[in-house]
C-alpha cells in the first residue's frame, strides 16, 4: 500500500506592486495559521518535516511557502525579468506574507522563519505587529554586512559552491543526511537568486536604530539561534534581543543556521515549547 505525506501542495496568485505572481505552497494540520519563510536561495522543502509533525498538526495550520522566483514559484509572466537584476528588497520581502494572509484569509497568522526568514520576523514585528499573533525569528540579527557580494552570482562560481558554503554553516553534530539534502536544496536553487537575497540580509535589513521601537505587547517576538551559526551568531542575535523589551531569546545548543533542515529531531526540542506558549495564550483568538 502506497504511503503519503501529510503535506498538500498547490498555487495561489498573489498581485504584489502591480504584479501577478504565481505562489507556491505546502501545507498541513488544522488550527493555529502558521507561516513558514525559507532561506536565501532556498524554498520551502527546508519545513517538510515540521508539516509532518503530527503533534504540532494538531493545534496549527503550517503554511510553507516558495517566494516569487524561487522553488515551484517560477518567475512572473507579465515582466521581463530576464531583463533586471534580481534583487531581493525589505519592502517586497514583508509584501509576500502580507499578501498571504490576505489571500488565503489567515487570522493572525503566527509567522516563523529562517535568516532572510528570521531577519523578516523582526521586520514584520516592527511594521505589522497588528497582522500576526507572534514572531519567530531563527537565525535573526539587527544586521549582517558584509554578504551581499558579486561572488555570489558569478559564470565561475557554480552552485556547487554555494552549496558547499551552506554545508559550512551547520552544526557538525547534525545528522549527515540532513545536512546533504540541506545542502543539496541549495545546489538546486536559479543562479542569481542567492545573491539577491543576500542584498535583504545584508544590505536593506537593519534594525540597528529602530529594533527598540518593535512592542511585543502586539504580538511577542521569540528568536533562536543554532550555536554552531557563524553568519547570524548567538550573540548577534542576543544584541537584537537586549534592544527589543520582551523579546525572548534562546541559544540552540547542536545546532546551525539551517535548524529546521538539518535536524530536525533536535529544533523540535527547542520549537515545541515556543508554540506550546504560543497556542496556550489564545492571543488574537
Amino acid at each position: 500500500m502506497a504511503r503519503f505525506d501529510s503535506a498538500a501542495g498547490r498555487y495561489v496568485y498573489l498581485e504584489i506592486d502591480g504584479v501577478e505572481y504565481r505562489v507556491y505552497f505546502e501545507e498541513a494540520g488544522t488550527g493555529i495559521p502558521m507561516l513558514l519563510q525559507h532561506t536565501a536561495g532556498a524554498d520551502g522543502r527546508q519545513w517538510r518535516h515540521l508539516l509532518e509533525d503530527e503533534e504540532i498538526g494538531r493545534r496549527f495550520r503550517m503554511v510553507a511557502y516558495d517566494l516569487p522566483y524561487h522553488g515551484k514559484s517560477v518567475p512572473p509572466v507579465g515582466v521581463e525579468w530576464w531583463k533586471q537584476e534580481y534583487r531581493l528588497t525589505k519592502d517586497f520581502l514583508m509584501k509576500v506574507p502580507l499578501s498571504l494572509v490576505e489571500a488565503l484569509e489567515l487570522d493572525r497568522p503566527v509567522y516563523m522563519g529562517s535568516s532572510i526568514g528570521g531577519h523578516l520576523a523582526a521586520d514584520l514585528a516592527l511594521h505589522h505587529a497588528a497582522r500576526f499573533r507572534a514572531f519567530i525569528g531563527l537565525e535573526a540579527s539587527m544586521s549582517t554586512p558584509g554578504g551581499f557580494s558579486d561572488i555570489w552570482y558569478h559564470p565561475r562560481i557554480s552552485n556547487d559552491f554555494k552549496a558547499s558554503v551552506m554545508y559550512g554553516l551547520m552544526s557538525p553534530t547534525s545528522p549527515e543526511a540532513s545536512r546533504r539534502e540541506t545542502a543539496w536544496v541549495y545546489s538546486q536553487g536559479a543562479p542569481p537568486t542567492f545573491k539577491g537575497d543576500l542584498y535583504y540580509y545584508s544590505v536593506d535589513h537593519d534594525l540597528t536604530a529602530t529594533a527598540g521601537q518593535i512592542d511585543t505587547s502586539k504580538a511577542p517576538l521569540y528568536l533562536l539561534t543554532g550555536e554552531y551559526d557563524w553568519s547570524s551568531t548567538p550573540e548577534a542575535s542576543e544584541d537584537l534581543a537586549r534592544a527589543v523589551a520582551g523579546a525572548r531569546y534562546r541559544v540552540m545548543k547542536g545546532l546551525g543556521h539551517f535548524p529546521m533542515s538539518e535536524d530536525p529531531e533536535r529544533f523540535r526540542a527547542y520549537i515545541l515549547p515556543v508554540l506550546e506558549e504560543i497556542a496556550a495564550s489564545g492571543k488574537g483568538e
